[in-house]
């Protein structure tokens, strides 16, 4: 007994720390999405960068060879030496770069002129542009540091130097498989610009084994003074060799650009020549090659960081048009709304001939003890005649005996093993005595009038099915809250967008009605997808026949308590309608209303309901970013217009369906936790579709909560006591 115990235990902690995959693969990417966000935050100085500028100080404590030597300074071991460029010799250099668009043409017109340079690259870039560095040095050309995020570092401490190095010496490694002795400081000057906060740096950097590199002129490119002015600048003095300073990044370099060329030409028609430092100094080349594990580590870098650059450059694509979509969708269902109220309540609006003849209801019930009562009572207090058809699916709750005990006229039971919704369905619409067929679900109650405005459109003879108005009466809770909010302005607006539209993808299996005929030419309800209603309207457009909405067919329904119930609930929607669409897909180059529906409605339910759903977290992804590394206020800005955009389209759904606007506080928050919910539910549709996996059919625990309208208000649930769940 005592090893039964214990192994029961062992089982239950198994299951406890067993992390369902539907959780686990939609987090990991998630966090591998935000991983590839702080890479590309961090490569592009979003993060880590430290933009302070040191204000100038004293030089008392630099020596005077310093301040009075040459731009080529060594404190390695200890060293205080400097030298100059011999007479005749110009060094170029070039720092910020590589850029994708500045460089290349920097090296065009080095390589027209057969001249050679130093270009100081930053890591930032060159892990971003690991092509341009490796022409560089193919094309003859040095290569010196310039740190990774181009901080000044006499504001930073040894150890941020020392990454700051290593981490620039990764990316041209990963780049160019080389290390480089050559270091150029952000923001410095001339060696006579050295003064008590960086001179210390210098000193340090030399005993990491590096030659720092200033410079004698500066053609000032970067304030864009113009082509002249760049090349008065950069002019060495008197036949004097010069280290010049220019810039290959950092902005629009045309100048630059245009002055090197004018500038290299006539230099050289003057006799002198354009050389790397080493080669000036002739001295022995600063590079040195890199091999084994610090290469291939350096080479993953670079490829991390490439994937960082596309994976977020898609992100940005999908943003975009998860934005358009968005945006699209809120503009169409408005602008349709308001032409679909302006029709259906204009006065003298008709379908057609009033309908009075009778109706038959089908109730499919599996195990719905706790809400077949008030779904039967609602419909028998119904002020169109009706009959009523409980379609007991091999319920093992007494549902039929419940049904049965209620002894109440033109309410029939028939019973079957359990089958399935679909067959159930179609066991009614064989037993049903009218032509008419309104389906609902065995948690939903009606309103009396629900059934005779669900049937008047039929008065138009192409009408074949109708869709009714499906209302969540559990919203006392948040989550409730959130489910009607989605109703009101996801399900129903959305179907007045839709029947304008005449390509509606769903009639709500909590309140349609069809034709008996239409039934039939389409082959009844298929059991082929997990979203019946959805396959069945398709099936309808597909065969020519009209399906509109019916505003005022109101019907309540019980929405799930529980994010797991929510989440097998949206499983089953989204899987299912995947499976319609594959279904119906030959629809899209066939002609005729099928054609139709193929080239305009299934468009529509692909991006509105599959892609927009699954790529809505970058919102929140991208919010995240930005609310941490900037631009703060633009994330803010964009994400609250978003919100007002869903605010104004939610609140015109609720003044159509007459509800009260409190339950819209609490809207933002359902949009962030909503859309994680919709990306793991489709994320694990998609898996599910792709493996060929088969989803069961899951059914929800019921609560009862769901009675008739009562006296509180128009078209307000009465709520049950007992909201014991029940399986």
């Amino acid at each position: 007994m005592a090893r039964r115990t214990s192994q029961r235990g062992a089982d239950r902690g198994a299951r406890r720390r067993r992390l369902p995959m539907r959780y686990l693969l939609p987090s990991l990417i998630l966090l591998a999405l935000m991983a590839m966000l702080m890479l590309r935050g961090f490569v592009h100085s979003e993060i880590l960068a430290d933009h302070r500028v040191q204000s100038p100080a004293a030089s008392d404590r630099v020596p005077e060879e310093i301040l009075e030597g040459g731009p080529v300074i060594d404190t390695r071991s200890g060293r205080e030496e400097s030298r100059n460029v011999p007479d005749r010799r110009l060094v170029l250099t070039f720092d910020d770069g590589p850029d994708p668009k500045w460089t290349p043409k920097v090296l065009d017109v080095l390589k027209k002129h057969d001249a050679h340079a130093v270009f100081f690259v930053t890591g930032t870039m060159s892990s971003r542009h690991p092509d341009l560095v490796k022409r560089m040095v193919d094309e003859g050309h040095e290569i010196g540091l310039h740190t990774f995020n181009h901080p000044d570092l006499s504001l930073q401490s040894k150890s941020r130097i020392d990454w700051e190095l290593s981490q620039n010496q990764l990316a041209l490694t990963g780049a160019a498989g080389i290390r480089t002795s050559l270091f150029r400081p952000p923001y410095s000057s001339q060696a006579g610009a050295m003064d008590n906060r960086s001179w210390p740096v210098t000193e340090y950097i030399g005993s990491r084994g590096y030659i720092t590199i200033v410079n004698d002129t500066d053609s000032e490119d970067w304030r864009k003074p113009g082509v002249e002015k760049i090349i008065q600048n950069a002019m060495p003095k008197g036949g004097n060799g010069a280290i010049v300073l220019m810039h290959d990044s950092g902005g629009d370099r045309s100048q630059t650009v245009a002055a090197l060329d004018r500038f290299v030409t006539g230099l050289q028609d003057d006799g002198y020549r354009f050389d790397t430092l080493t080669a000036a100094l002739k001295a022995p080349s600063a590079h040195t090659e890199v091999n084994g594990l610090d290469l291939w580590k350096a080479k993953a870098w670079v490829l991390a960081v490439q994937a960082s650059e596309n994976t977020t450059s898609v992100l940005v694509v999908g943003l975009a048009i998860i934005g358009v979509l968005v945006l699209a969708r809120f503009g169409l269902m408005l602008l349709l709304s308001v032409l679909h109220a302006r029709r259906v309540r204009r006065r003298g609006f008709s379908w057609g001939p009033a309908i009075t003849e009778p109706v038959s209801v089908l109730v499919p019930a599996y195990n719905e003890a706790k809400c077949i009562e008030q779904t039967v009572h609602s419909l028998v207090a119904s002020d169109h005649p009706i009959e009523v058809i409980v379609i007991d699916d091999g319920s093992n709750d007494g549902t039929a005996r419940i049904v049965e005990n209620m002894r109440l006229p033109n309410v029939r039971v028939v019973r079957q093993l359990n089958a399935g919704k679909p067959a159930a369905l179609n066991r009614g619409v064989a037993n049903a005595r009218y032509d008419l067929i309104v389906m609902m679900d065995g948690d939903t109650v009606f309103e009396p009038s629900t059934v005779r405005e669900l049937v008047q459109p039929f008065g138009d003879p192409s009408v074949g099915a109708v869709a009714g108005n499906a209302k969540v009466g559990n919203r006392d809770s948040l989550i409730g809250a959130w489910q009607h909010i989605e109703y009101v302005m996801g399900f129903n607006l959305d179907r007045r967008m839709y029947d304008m539209l005449n390509c509606m993808p769903t009639i709500p299996g909590a309140v349609g009605a069809f034709r008996r005929s239409a039934l039939k030419r389409v082959g009844g309800m298929s059991d082929d997808t997990l979203a019946e209603d959805t396959d069945i309207t398709i099936a309808m457009h597909r065969d020519g026949w009209r399906v509109v909405y019916a505003e005022n067919a109101r019907a309540w329904t019980e929405a799930p308590e529980s994010v797991q119930q929510l989440w097998s609930q949206r499983y089953r929607w989204s899987y299912g309608t995947m499976q319609a669409i594959w279904k119906h897909r030959r629809a899209i180059i066939e002609k005729g209303p099928s054609g139709r529906f193929g080239r305009v409605g299934m468009p529509l339910v692909s991006l509105f309901m599959v892609l927009a759903p699954l790529l809505a977290p970058l919102i929140d992804v991208f919010l995240i970013y930005g609310l941490v590394f900037g631009p703060t206020g633009q994330t803010i800005a964009a994400w609250f217009g978003v919100l007002v955009v869903q605010a104004v389209c939610a609140a015109y759904a609720f003044r159509l369906d007459k509800e009260r606007m409190t339950h819209l506080l609490s809207l933002p928050l359902q949009q962030i936790l909503y859309r994680q919910l919709m990306y793991v539910v489709l994320l694990q549709s998609w898996i599910t579709a792709l493996t060929g996996g088969r989803l069961r059919w899951q059914k929800l625990r019921r609560t009862g909560a769901v009675g008739l309208p009562g006296a509180a208000g128009p078209g307000t649930p009465q709520q049950a006591t007992d909201r014991s769940p029940v399986g």
